[in-house]
This record gives structure tokens, sequence and C-alpha cells, in this order.
């Protein structure tokens, strides 16, 4: 009998002050773009899927494990939920050098390698990604695209079953965002793992995502395939983010 494909299910509700975030999202291996204005709650449902933000109710599947359960009071902490997070300002750690950051990784993972076995597994992760050159620099010797690249390779040396990331070319010149779009949906596709991206990017949802979610005011107001939202957008924001181009689209970011 052959293993069920990856999925992450998520349904959550939580008090973000102004709203409630109450969000249902289905995300297989297609990765997921979640887009919204300002303020709708995006990154918030990230964390909430972490474990780092208080639910009122919920529930989370990855694959058969059950991450939470709020009705069975089953709630596993965020180290034990094997999911990769890619914060918006990458995460590295600055007193430390590329190959160091990538260790931290593997001593934190679900099964943890030895300290002697640490330094040797990093730079096979570094040259998997064709950084094995940077791996003595630290972040403030490297440009926001090796950031970005080594932040991945860190997050994936942990084993993750589910990918998290939130906004992974906000902070990026455009010539570094081309190039880690192009990284990214490599990496997504051969690791064939769940992957909800938040974007206010119009180009990362066309390189990176299969589907797309409208989030606004912590609901999801819509769910699919771009082109279809485009057809039948469910609010004014989606209308306008998935109708203009990319490279003519006015900022929005948060």
């Amino acid at each position: 009998m052959s293993a069920a494909p990856p999925h992450l299910s998520v349904s959550v509700a939580a008090e973000l002050g102004p709203f409630l975030l109450q969000a249902t999202l289905e995300v297989g291996v297609e990765p997921l773009a979640l887009v919204g204005p300002n303020g709708s709650g995006k990154t918030s449902l990230l964390l909430a899927i972490l474990g780092l933000i208080k639910l009122e109710r919920g529930r989370i599947l990855l694959g058969n494990e059950v991450l939470v359960d709020t009705a069975s009071s089953i709630e596993r902490p965020t180290e034990e939920r094997h999911l990769a997070y890619l914060p918006q300002d990458f995460g590295l750690f600055p007193h430390l050098t590329a190959v160091e950051n990538v260790a931290f990784a593997l001593a934190c993972s679900s099964a943890p390698t030895s300290r002697k076995e640490r330094p040797a597994q990093a730079m096979t992760w570094l040259d998997r990604f064709g950084l094995g050159g940077l791996a003595n620099r630290k972040p403030t010797q490297l440009s926001g695209g090796e950031r970005q690249r080594i932040a991945l390779a860190r997050a994936l040396a942990s084993s993750p079953k589910a990918i998290l990331l939130d906004e992974p070319t906000a902070s990026l010149d455009v010539e570094a965002r081309v190039e880690v779009r192009a990284f990214l949906a490599e990496s997504i596709r051969s690791l064939g793992l769940p992957t909800i991206l938040v974007t206010h990017d119009i180009m990362d949802v066309e390189a990176l995502a299969g589907r797309v979610a409208v989030l606004e005011k912590g609901r999801v107001m819509g769910c699919g395939l771009p082109a279809d939202i485009r057809k039948s957008p469910p609010t004014p924001f989606a209308s306008k983010f998935l109708s203009t181009p990319g490279s003519e689209r006015p900022s929005i970011a948060e």
C-alpha cells in the first residue's frame, strides 16, 4: 500500500485584536499562495500553524499526525511540528557563519545530529544549494539573495514535513528576487512538501504557487487556481492584485 501524499490541513480560530482569525486551508504538494491586504492576518496565520499564537479553537493535521486539536487538548510544541519557517528577515543568527547557522538547525531537528557530525552535514546542505563557497561568511558579509538561500538551506536541514514562507522576496532587490524565485521554485518542486507562501508580489504567485487563497480580516474569502480567482475575484483586492502584471503593479507591502 503506497503512502498518502503529503498534506497539511488547517482549521483555526484566534483573537487578533481588531478581528477574529478564522481560517480553513487544505494544502497538498501544490504550493498555496496566501494573499490579502495589509493587516489581514496572513503572517498571524503562519504563526498560528507554528504554535506561536494561542488558538481559541482549532485542528491542524500534517499527514496523519495531529499537531493541534483543541477539542482533545492536543497541542504539540513548535519544535515538534516538523515545519520549516522562513521569516521575512531570514532569521539567520548574525554571530554565526553560514555553516554554523545550518549546523544549529541540525542540532534542533527531530532526529538531532551528533555534534561531531554537524559541520560535515551542514556543508552537505550548503553544497546541495551551491553555497559551499559561503560557508565561513557571516550574514553581514552576504547579499540578500545569499542570505535567503542559506536561510532556506537551514530550514530544510531539519527535515521538515511542510514549508511556511513569509514574504520570501520582499527585502530583496529586483535582480536578487529573480534569482531567489528560481531557486525557491526548483527547491519546492523537488521536495514535494506542502508549502504556504505569504506574499504581496504577483510575481511570487506566478513563479511559485499552484493555488491562491485570499485572506481578508482573518477569513479566507476565496481559494483556487490563479486563473479561476482572476476570472471571479472574491474581493476588490483580489481583482486588483491578480489583474495587474507584476512589473507594473504598485507596491502594497506590509
